[in-house]
């Protein structure tokens, strides 16, 4: 029998490559003979670039670019085999992780060592560059960015300037870059947030970035003013476009100065490690994650891989530490069953310590129940 092992992370508990693991050691304790293929997924957030990397067996650069703050670190993106596709997060660089508390302010933040990071990836041949969106600290529309890419900001004196989120509104002037870059970019975003307004990338993101009630008013005219320039200047107006808003602006930054598209995470994470081809000859995908609840039934991982896998005509059986699905939502997922590990009572800290010898025994219940009777065999 032949499976595809496609989870997503446990947080907290397992990362999407320990689960497979325990889910093979699983299997193996069932049907010693399995034929496995095991496909770490991430659904387009923090850690997605690595994961990546490891499913197209790439290889792993660092190089030096400015953090957040316009300080020196070292960031990393992954190259597939054939050096054509770099992946890449933006809180590698832009990260609010890599700021501690105290220093974090979305008013002085920049995404300057992304648009670093991508000229690396650039550099090294890359031509498609696969981007996933969220955790940064900053809230400077893409400027930053564009500005590492090519693209010059001038004030009213002529002047150019890296601008952030503080200074947007000094932007009197854009000047492209002499050429495009030669690389087409796909963007995993989930967020749907236009650029500014109620719903915008300040209001709904900036104080989880640091920023108090007047700099979120600051942020919000700021983002308002560069969309004032790049309409006045370039004719273009993405400010509405669902996505313009994720990443303090940066999916704006993206669609407007450098043509990005942006699209569900899933299913440029689905397309990046091949996985419609993956699942070609398979009898059964097991995939899971930390909690399946209704934000897995509204289009995360696992409603992306029901999806394709229909269409391949595989059953999915999903394994998850929380389910709060009812059986009607398992269905209506395209999942042909669901399971919580979880086979006693315990504290979260128990539950954590004991995830991996929890989820290898319920994959083996599941994989002996389906393959060890013929009238229930696949």
């Amino acid at each position: 029998m032949r499976f595809l092992l496609a989870p997503d992370k446990f947080r907290s508990s397992l990362s999407a490559a320990e689960a497979c693991a325990a889910m093979e050691a699983g299997i193996r304790l069932a049907l010693p003979d399995a034929q496995i293929t095991a496909l770490p997924m991430a659904d387009g957030g923090e850690g997605t670039a690595e994961l990546l990397t490891l499913a197209t067996q790439g290889s792993w650069h660092t190089t030096p670019v400015h953090n957040p703050l316009f300080k020196l670190t070292e960031a990393g993106f992954g190259l597939s085999p054939d050096g054509q596709t770099a992946f890449i997060d933006s809180a590698a660089a832009a990260g609010l992780a890599l700021l501690a508390t105290p220093e974090r302010n979305t008013t002085i933040a920049t995404t300057h060592g992304l648009g670093q990071l991508i000229q690396q990836a650039i550099t090294s041949g890359a031509r498609t560059i696969v981007l996933g969106l969220g955790g940064t600290a900053t809230t400077d529309g893409g400027t930053g960015l564009a500005a590492a890419l090519g693209w010059q900001f001038l004030d009213a004196a002529g002047q150019s300037f890296i601008p952030t989120g503080g200074t947007l509104t000094k932007i009197a002037q854009l000047v492209p870059p002499a050429a495009p870059l030669p690389v087409r970019f796909r963007v995993a975003c989930d967020v749907q947030n236009p650029l500014y307004g109620p719903t915008g990338a300040a209001v709904m993101f900036a104080p989880q970035k640091g920023a108090t009630p007047a700099q979120v008013g600051q942020l919000d005219v700021g983002l308002k003013h560069l969309d004032h320039v790049v309409q006045q200047q370039l004719g273009l107006s993405h400010v509405a476009m669902p996505g313009a808003g994720a990443a303090g602006g940066l999916g704006y930054g993206l669609i407007t100065f450098l043509g990005a598209t942006l699209e569900p995470g899933v299913d440029v994470v689905l397309d990046a490690v091949a996985f419609d081809q993956h699942v070609a000859n398979i009898d059964l995908i097991l995939t899971g994650e930390g909690k399946l609840d209704q934000q897995t039934a509204q289009g995360k991982l696992i409603a992306g891989i029901c999806r394709r896998a229909e269409r391949a005509g595989v059953p999915v059986v999903a394994l998850c530490g929380t389910l709060t699905l009812t059986p009607q939502e398992i269905r209506e997922l395209g999942l042909l069953a669901a399971f919580s590990v979880l086979n006693r009572p315990q504290q979260l800290k128990e539950a954590v310590l004991t995830a991996a010898g929890d989820l290898m025994g319920a994959t083996f219940n599941v994989v002996r129940l389906l393959t060890n009777h013929a009238s229930l065999r696949l």
